[in-house]
């Protein structure tokens, strides 16, 4: 069984999960406490991969100087956003930045994540070249793997359709916290359910008072 790159792309977190901004728009901090949380929910994700332990290594694709001091406190490592043209090449910027051949991308909102989880979905790549887990509504995509072959990212709305035109296999399994990605706050509740990692339940303690 190969030991996987993984690959996590993560914006700025001003401009980051715009459509969680209500959680916190009544707030004196808004702008600081939706920092927070998109970090949250991004420290969470690249620590469950991190303690994966079919994965080698976990890279972040980012600019933002405290998501990258973050996730190197968490034993990942981390690579400007040189293209700068958007989710799926620096994905693809990443993909060429780690050592092959395995190498998979991650959503960085899926603060449910459990290492297992991820384990399992990436041994079920064996035998394909490359596969995909679409999100809970199953038209996104919060994993892509290749092995030995390029990434090919197609990221965006209906990616788990466009992943599926492109040649991936599509992965099921017993696996809600990867499928669970964070966009809404109905889907950060949906997380909270599952039980989320210690950040975010911190800053959702936090909101909730």
């Amino acid at each position: 069984m190969p030991r996987w790159s993984v690959v996590v792309p993560a914006k700025r977190l001003d401009v980051a999960k715009t459509r969680l901004r209500p959680l916190t728009a009544d707030r004196d901090d808004a702008g600081a406490t939706h920092r927070e949380l998109v970090l949250a929910l991004l420290a969470d994700t690249v620590a469950a991969a991190v303690a994966c332990p079919l994965v080698g290594s976990v890279l972040v694709v980012t600019d933002d100087p405290d998501a990258a001091g973050v996730v190197r406190a968490l034993g990942a490592t981390t690579v400007g956003d040189e293209p700068d043209r958007g989710l799926n090449p620096a994905l693809e910027h990443g993909a060429h930045s780690v050592p092959g051949p395995a190498v998979a991308a991650l959503s960085s909102d899926l603060p449910a994540l459990r290492p297992a989880e991820l384990g399992a979905a990436l041994a079920a790549v064996a035998g394909a070249t490359r596969a995909f887990v679409a999100d809970a509504q199953g038209t996104g995509t919060t994993l892509l793997a290749a092995v030995g072959t390029a990434l090919l990212p197609e990221f965006g709305p209906g990616s788990a359709a466009a992943h599926l035109r492109s040649g991936a296999a599509a992965l099921t399994g017993t696996w809600p916290g990867l499928v669970r990605d964070v966009d809404t706050e109905a889907d950060l509740r949906a997380a909270l359910e599952l039980g989320t990692g210690p950040r975010t339940t911190a800053v959702a303690r936090r909101l909730a008072r």
